[in-house]
């Protein structure tokens, strides 16, 4: 690339930038407001404390690449900037929801032939990377390896899943979270009073106050943006309850239907049923339902919970969820909200067991783990004249012909005579079970009392 190449990318990629980094008196309140030192940073003291490892790099200045996981509105772009600003490198913000690898390329390059001609770099600033697919994030790796370009990678979605290894392994990974109720008040507080802000031309009462902590969800920009609305509508210096409600309508909830929060609640519904905790589980649920879960999902999890989590302690369990679902798809939602209630209600106060789930997974294991076993030959059916002369069926007891129904003969394949999967607990329906199992289990083995056989054999 050219000197002049070089200098008309420049002109393209980062005077736009620039101008949209000085905000007007016109601008949002929430870009008016952003902080422009790391003391002004509202939160993340794990990162940017004074023993925090962002601080330390900052300070240090040993940046190179980093990956910023988060949710929306806790810093993860001022901190771009602000590391941008302290290490004197040029930022290019880019959004992996617009630009494409062409243009991701162009920064990549432009940083590469200023590195080699002055030695510095640029930062590359990429929002909502996870938007790229494998390939479009293998191109960053390289650039990555040799340190000529600066890098921060911002997303919501779990890296684990959204993030290539390759691009992790070159990486600083660094969680933001959730601002807390007091480090929205900080912030709420500072915008009333700074001359960047409302300048101290409105009040806002303690309940007006409550309400915007509740509706901000952990979010600053959401926060700002609520109280900025709020501002313009008031009748008065003086901002209340009234007011807020008005300019925000409704709670904007942190929930997205692919994203890791579905994923971390249904994970919450599910242990809290587990652990019968009934309010705990209509919190979770009233979350999801609130933040636009598609509901069957949330039928086919309390289908999972009926016989992983309750199973045989109480059979009806699995009736309550399956009505659930039916619910659901009879009626739909809103109106099926109550069925669904009603069944995690019902999952998370019966006796618990899951002796199902740990003995069908003890099964599994030796069908994956051991040699596959033949079928015992007494077990096999003998439709044909060869097969029972092939002694197919031979031995075969019919466990109808005993009083008791069972037959004194084994199913199992020899090498696993004596396993046991099946465990039942003494909770709920269980105990009457596993005292019947017992006695089931020593019939079929002999070691029990037992009437004869009946005269009359049904056919095999």
């Amino acid at each position: 690339m050219s000197p002049f190449d070089y200098d008309r990318c420049m002109a393209s990629l980062f005077e736009p930038e620039a101008r949209a980094s000085e905000p007007t008196s016109e601008s949002p309140l929430a870009e008016r407001m952003r902080p422009r030192t790391l003391d002004e940073v509202v939160g993340q003291t794990r990162l940017l404390g004074k023993d925090g490892p962002l601080r330390a790099a900052i300070e240090k200045g040993m940046c190179r690449s980093f990956l910023f996981w988060g949710p929306p509105g806790t810093g993860k772009t001022t901190v771009g900037r602000i590391l941008a600003e302290r290490t004197g490198a040029r930022f290019v913000h880019l959004s992996a929801a617009l630009a494409g690898v062409k243009d991701v390329r162009a920064v990549l390059e432009a940083s590469r032939f200023r590195w080699r001609a002055d030695g510095k770099r640029d930062l590359l600033f990429l929002d909502e990377i996870h938007r790229f697919n494998r390939a479009q994030q293998d191109v960053l790796l390289s650039y990555l390896e040799e340190g000529s370009v600066m890098f921060v990678g911002a997303t919501t979605e779990n890296p684990s899943f959204a993030l290539t290894s390759a691009l992790l392994s070159r990486s600083q990974l660094l969680p933001f979270d959730p601002l807390e109720e007091a480090d929205l008040e900080r912030l709420i507080d500072r915008a009333l009073v700074d001359v960047r802000g409302l300048a101290g031309a409105f009040e806002l009462t303690d309940r007006a106050r409550q309400l915007l902590l509740v509706v901000s969800d952990g979010d600053a920009r959401r926060a700002l943006t609520a109280l900025d609305l709020a501002s313009s509508i008031a009748g008065g210096a003086t901002i209340d309850e009234d007011t807020v409600s008005r300019a925000v309508q409704r709670k904007g909830f942190r929930y997205d239907r692919a994203g890791d929060e579905h994923y971390n609640i249904i994970s919450a519904l599910h242990k809290s049923i587990r652990n019968s905790d009934p309010d705990a589980a209509l919190y979770w649920l009233a979350r999801m339902l609130e933040g636009g879960e598609d509901p069957r999902f949330i039928a086919r999890r309390l289908l999972r919970i009926a016989s992983e989590d309750v199973g045989l302690a109480d059979p009806r369990g699995i009736e309550q969820a399956v009505a659930a679902w039916k619910a659901v798809e009879v009626m739909g939602t809103p109106e099926c909200d109550l069925a669904l209630a009603q069944a995690a209600v019902y999952l998370a106060v019966t006796p618990k067991s899951n002796a199902l789930y740990t003995g069908l997974a003890a099964a599994k294991q030796d069908v994956v783990e051991r040699p596959v076993e033949e079928v015992p030959i007494h077990l096999r059916n003998a439709p044909t004249a060869m097969m029972k002369g092939l002694g197919y069926s031979d031995g075969y007891q019919y466990a109808h012909d005993f009083e008791d129904g069972i037959a004194p003969m084994t199913c199992l394949p020899d090498a696993l005579l004596g396993r046991t999967y099946y465990h039942p607990t003494s909770r709920g329906s269980e105990q009457a079970i596993g005292e019947r199992l017992r006695r089931l289990r020593a019939l079929a083995h002999g070691d029990a009392k037992r009437d004869a056989p009946t005269e009359e054999r049904a056919p095999t």
